[in-house]
């Protein structure tokens, strides 16, 4: 029979943990018994709701710690506050993430740096000092990709780049921390759209696309950094959750 907690008395870190995608997978690797610790930057209402949601079904569960991922000296603050909260870390989920477009004609410097670093650098370097921690518990390190770090999303080239370096620590740190240490990824497809009259025009434009012929939900992300969290002999892979549109024309 399968273990309903699969999770109980691990740690889990999820950076951008407040809302969207990251909230969700904060939910389910809460039902499967760890302690999640939210990070987040400006989200602190979403963050304290969410923590008072799932306090109430397990008290103690949960801590939320505030961070700017951008800031390079926080990211070995961040990993020393999930070690007081609980004393160890067994998971660590690269989620948040910068998103906008950047036409080439007016793509920035900082544009580059903003979506390069939290991305790809910020993941990176967290997953460094991070490491040590997850040795210790023959952790796991789970990066939220895209499938655009495939197949680049129009005039977003620099989140199309910064997304395929992320895919490509997955599996550079896959060999690097191995054995003691998995690192996986999920590719997302057709799943959140900004809210309002554009959100919805992309959605609709998406549809034909998309092989199942719908939408996604963030249940689905959430259900798949769940099963990698769990996988014991899986590394190094990076699974789409999209529907079928990666391996359509």
């Amino acid at each position: 029979m399968l273990d309903p907690q699969p999770l109980a008395g691990k740690t889990a870190l999820i950076t951008g943990g407040a809302a969207r995608l990251g909230a969700m997978s904060v939910r389910l690797l809460h039902a499967a018994g760890a302690h999640v610790i939210i990070h987040y930057r400006k989200s602190a209402g979403k963050a304290g709701a969410l923590q008072t949601e799932l306090q109430r079904i397990r008290p103690g569960s949960v801590s939320v710690v505030r961070g700017d991922l951008l800031d390079f000296a926080y990211l070995s603050r961040l990993v020393d506050d999930c070690l007081e909260a609980t004393g160890q870390l067994d998971i660590l989920l690269n989620n948040a993430s910068n998103f906008f477009p950047t036409p080439v004609d007016a793509a920035t410097e900082q544009q580059w740096d903003s979506l390069f670093g939290v991305n790809a650098k910020a993941p990176f370097f967290l997953s460094k000092e991070a490491a040590d921690a997850l040795r210790e518990t023959s952790g796991c390190i789970i990066n939220m990709v895209d499938i655009h770090a495939e197949r680049p999303h129009k005039s977003h080239p620099i989140y199309s780049m910064a997304k395929a370096a992320n895919a490509m620590m997955v599996k550079s740190l896959a060999r690097e921390l191995a054995p003691e240490i998995r690192v996986n990824g999920v590719a997302p497809g057709a799943i959140l759209w900004p809210e309002g009259v554009q959100g919805e025009k992309s959605k609709q434009a998406s549809m034909p696309r998309i092989p199942l012929e719908r939408a996604g939900r963030p249940e689905n992300i959430a259900r798949t950094v769940l099963f990698l969290a769990t996988a014991e002999y899986i590394t190094g892979q990076i699974i789409a959750v999209d529907g079928g549109r990666s391996v359509q024309q």
